[in-house]
C-alpha cells in the first residue's frame, strides 16, 4: 500500500466488539489476566498482550503499528514526548562511562540534553560541526555507543549524506540514530542505513498543535550482538536474566524486535514517559491526513522562500530548498522530488529589532515556539528556543541576531505573504 492507504488503513480495520471504525480511545491504566498463567507469560515476554498502560495501551498500539509500517520498521514505542523519546533512545544504548557523537547542528532542547543533561548522567558527547564520515570515523573511541544526527538539520537545514555516514558507523559496529520529524513520509531513513529513528509527534504527525508525543522506531537491521553492546547480549538482571538478542534478535513474524523491547522493558517500564491514550488517539487523526498535508507544507514553503529572496527587506534567506544552499544537492538525492521540509531561516534588514518589529507585526501567522502546524509560525530563536547556548554557540549553527524562523502552514500562499508583506512594510 502506498503511504497514503497506511495512514489511514493500516492495523486497523474496526474494533471487533463494537464495530467502531475509529480506534477506540482506551482510557485504562490496567488490564485483566485470563489466568495466573496468562499473567506469567505476559510479565516473562513468552506472550506479548496488555499489562499496564505504562507499558502498553491499544490505542497507542494502533499508531505505534502504523508508524511502524509507514517506516518499514519491525517495531515502535511511543513516548510522552519527542524529548523523551530521544531520551530513551540514547539511554537504551549508552549509559555512565560511554561516549556519544551527533551533529551540531541540532534543536535546541537536543543541544541542551546532549549537552549538559547526559554529561550528569556520565555520559561523552561529542559534537560535530562538519559531520561527515570522515570526522565521525576520527571521533569514535573505545566507548562510543551511537551517532546521532538529524534529518534536516535544525536550524541550518543542513542535509547530511545518510549512506555514507551510516556505512562508515557500521564498520566501527556502532549504530545510527536520526531525527526524522523534520522528514516524515518525504524521506525514508532505514532504505538508507538508518538503524534506529526517533519523532517528535508534536510536530507533522499530529500537525494540529493538540497533543505532544514522541515516537521511537526500530529498523530491525542492526546486529545487537556485536561486541560494544554487552547490555544485548549478558543477562539484564532488573528482568529475571533476560538476554535481549538472544530471546528477540529473531521473534517469528516479527523479526529483529531487541531494541524496541529492551527500550519497551528497561527504559519505559522503569522511567514511565508514556503517552496518555488520548494524545494518542489524536496523533492518529492527525497521521491520517499527513501524506496529504506534507506535500502542501512543501509546495508553500518553497514559495514563501523564493518571494522572501527577493523582498527589499530581507537580507537573506536559508532554505534548503534554494539552490544556493549547501545542501539544496544532497536534500535532492535522499528526499521526495521538490521536498526540502517547511520550515527556514531568513534575516529581516535592521538586525535583532527588525526582527522583532516583524514578529510582532504578523496577523495571521502565530507567534509559537512549535513548528510543523498545521498554520504558519513564527519566532526568534536566539532569544527563545536556543536561548540557553552562548553567542559563539549560536553562531556556529547558522542563528544570527536577526535570525527569524518560520514553519510554514497550509494555508493558501496568497495569504501567507501578503501576511509577510503587510508585516514587512512595518519595519
Amino acid at each position: 500500500m502506498d503511504d497514503q492507504s497506511k495512514a489511514l488503513h493500516s492495523s486497523f480495520k474496526f474494533d471487533p466488539s463494537t464495530n467502531s471504525v475509529a480506534v477506540p480511545i482506551y482510557q485504562t491504566s490496567s488490564y485483566a489476566f485470563n489466568s495466573s498463567e496468562h499473567a506469567a507469560n505476559l510479565f516473562s515476554l513468552s506472550e506479548f498482550g496488555n499489562i499496564y498502560t505504562r507499558l502498553m495501551n491499544p490505542t497507542t498500539d494502533v499508531f505505534e503499528k502504523r508508524m511502524t509500517d509507514i517506516e518499514g520498521g519491525t517495531g515502535a514505542l511511543s513516548c510522552s514526548s519527542g524529548m523523551s523519546a530521544i531520551f530513551l533512545a540514547v539511554t537504551t544504548l549508552a549509559s555512565a562511562g560511554d561516549h556519544i557523537i551527533c551533529s551540531a547542528s541540532l534543536y535546541g532542547g537536543t543541544e541542551t540534553l546532549f549537552r549538559y543533561t547526559l554529561k550528569k548522567f556520565g555520559i561523552e558527547v561529542t559534537f560535530l560541526k562538519d559531520f561527515t564520515a570522515d570526522n565521525i570515523n576520527q571521533a569514535i573511541k573505545f566507548n562510543t555507543k551511537l551517532v546521532f544526527a538529524e534529518a534536516i538539520g535544525n536550524p541550518q537545514g543542513d542535509v547530511i549524506d545518510f549512506e555514507a555516514i551510516s556505512e562508515c558507523v557500521h564498520d566501527q559496529g556502532l549504530a545510527f540514530i536520526l531525527d526524522n520529524t523534520f522528514a516524515p513520509i518525504f524521506f525514508k531513513p532505514f532504505k538508507h542505513g538508518v538503524d534506529i529513528v526517533v519523532y517528535s509527534c508534536t510536530k507533522w504527525i499530529g500537525g494540529h498543535g493538540t497533543s505532544i508525543g514522541g515516537l521511537i522506531i526500530d529498523s530491525g537491521q542492526f546486529n545487537w550482538g556485536q561486541g560494544r553492546y554487552n547490555d544485548f547480549t549478558e543477562a539484564d538482571e532488573s528482568y529475571h536474566g533476560l538476554v535481549y538478542w538472544d530471546a528477540l534478535g529473531n521473534v517469528p513474524g516479527m523479526g529483529n524486535v531487541a531494541y524496541i523491547i529492551k527500550a519497551r522493558v528497561e527504559g519505559m517500564r522503569n522511567m514511565g514517559m508514556c503517552p496518555s491514550p488520548f494524545n494518542s488517539f489524536q496523533l492518529i487523526q492527525g497521521l491520517e491526513t499527513l501524506p496529504l498535508r506534507i506535500d502542501k507544507h512543501a509546495e508553500n514553503a518553497l514559495k514563501l522562500a523564493k518571494y522572501l529572496e527577493g523582498h527589499e527587506k530581507i537580507s537573506w534567506v536559508n532554505f534548503t530548498g534554494l539552490k544556493k544552499h549547501s545542501s539544496h544537492e544532497m536534500a535532492r538525492k535522499y528526499f521526495s522530488p521538490d521536498h526540502f521540509g517547511s520550515v527556514f531561516g531568513f534575516g529581516v534588514k535592521g538586525g535583532i529589532e527588525s526582527a522583532k518589529i516583524f514578529i510582532d507585526s504578523v496577523e495571521m501567522a502565530y507567534h509559537l515556539a512549535n513548528v510543523g502546524d498545521a498554520r504558519t509560525l513564527v519566532i526568534h530563536p536566539a532569544s527563545t528556543t536556543h536561548q540557553q547556548m552562548t553567542e559563539e554557540n549560536l553562531l556556529e549553527i547558522g542563528i544570527k541576531p536577526d535570525f527569524v524562523r518560520v514553519s510554514v502552514g497550509i494555508e493558501a500562499i496568497e495569504d501567507i505573504i501578503t501576511d509577510f508583506d503587510q508585516a514587512l512594510a512595518k519595519v
